[in-house]
């Protein structure tokens, strides 16, 4: 197995990145090797500062770096020296079996959808969240910012993508899939919950269990997976987020809040896309870049996206 790891994009400097490759390297096995993409010349600079053994990692040199706050298509079209290029090219040419970044979303995005491209019948890919329960289980939320408008049909996919994904990774047999709405009862809701029910309530190819409220997020009474639109999931998330950066000022110290740090997840994968990329927090410690690496290792490993691929093969 061959990961690929963008070394350069992020908001903190590559040594970081290479910290987090150096600490993912040690909880791997042999034959796992990480392919790191970025400025050689830096690189390897680095690695004689920290005085780490290079000759376990591959080195794929990039000059260009895309920022954080470039034009995301524009930025890829052009930069085909970059790292983010680089690493879609090995990828889509099969040289690597996964790829990861913590740079610039929106530059991922693209390149998934120019290079490995989405999943036939997928109308929209999605990218998720998870939601800590307080008896330790999880629920996974989506989406969370690809999509901030989108039709019925797109969530009604997302529940089957969400499905997929929280049974390979977390291993929630026939999860059940909740509608994020303001009422439990099917009246509640705007134009696009109240439509998304009547073609979700029905169903057999995943176990819908109807509307849930954000009362329902960290309990584990009601859903597994919890549908809805990017627009509404990345408030939730950054929500989520606030939380725990509050708890943390507070210097609260509690085991089920310590659940929401976000770096314990290391990244989210591009859903409903054929092939396995995974993107980090810009802002990712050397820790979170570690897990993020972990990741990429577990999602490439339960084959997921072939998994979400035969899914709508069957479904769709």
């Amino acid at each position: 197995m061959k990961i690929g790891i963008d070394i350069m994009g992020g908001d903190y400097s590559p040594r970081i990145r290479i910290r987090g490759a150096i600490e993912a390297k040690k909880e791997l096995s042999s034959n796992i090797k990480l392919v790191l993409i970025g400025d050689e010349k830096i690189i390897k600079k680095i690695f004689q500062q920290e005085q780490e053994d290079i000759n376990q990692f591959e080195i794929v040199h990039a000059s260009e770096t895309i920022g954080m706050s470039e034009h995301p298509a524009k930025s890829f079209v052009k930069k085909q020296k970059s790292g983010i290029s680089i690493g879609y090219k090995l990828l889509s040419s099969n040289k690597i079996d996964g790829f990861a970044s913590a740079g610039n979303t929106g530059a991922m995005l693209v390149g998934a959808m120019y290079t490995v491209k989405v999943i036939s019948n997928v109308i929209r890919p999605a990218i998720s969240t998870v939601m800590p329960k307080d008896n330790g289980k999880l629920a996974v939320l989506l989406d969370v910012g690809i999509n901030p408008d989108v039709k019925p049909e797109v969530l009604y996919q997302y529940a089957i993508i969400g499905s997929v994904y929280a049974e390979s990774i977390f291993g929630i047999k026939n999860p059940r899939v909740g509608l994020l709405s303001i009422g439990s009862e099917k009246e509640k809701g705007n134009l696009l919950t109240k439509a998304t029910y009547e073609i979700m309530k029905n169903t057999d190819d995943f176990n819908f269990i109807g509307n849930v409220e954000g009362t329902d997020f960290f309990n584990d009474e009601k859903a597994d997976v919890i549908v809805c639109d990017g627009f509404t999931g990345n408030i939730v998330l950054k929500g989520a987020e606030a939380f725990y950066s509050l708890i943390k000022k507070k210097k609260v110290k509690n085991k089920f809040f310590d659940t929401f740090n976000p770096e314990s997840y290391g990244g989210t994968p591009i859903l409903g896309i054929n092939s396995n990329v995974i993107i980090g927090h810009g802002a990712s410690s050397i820790f979170a870049i570690k897990n993020m690496i972990i990741k990429t290792k577990t999602v490439i490993e339960v084959n997921l996206s072939e998994k979400i691929k035969t899914a709508f093969k069957q479904k769709i």
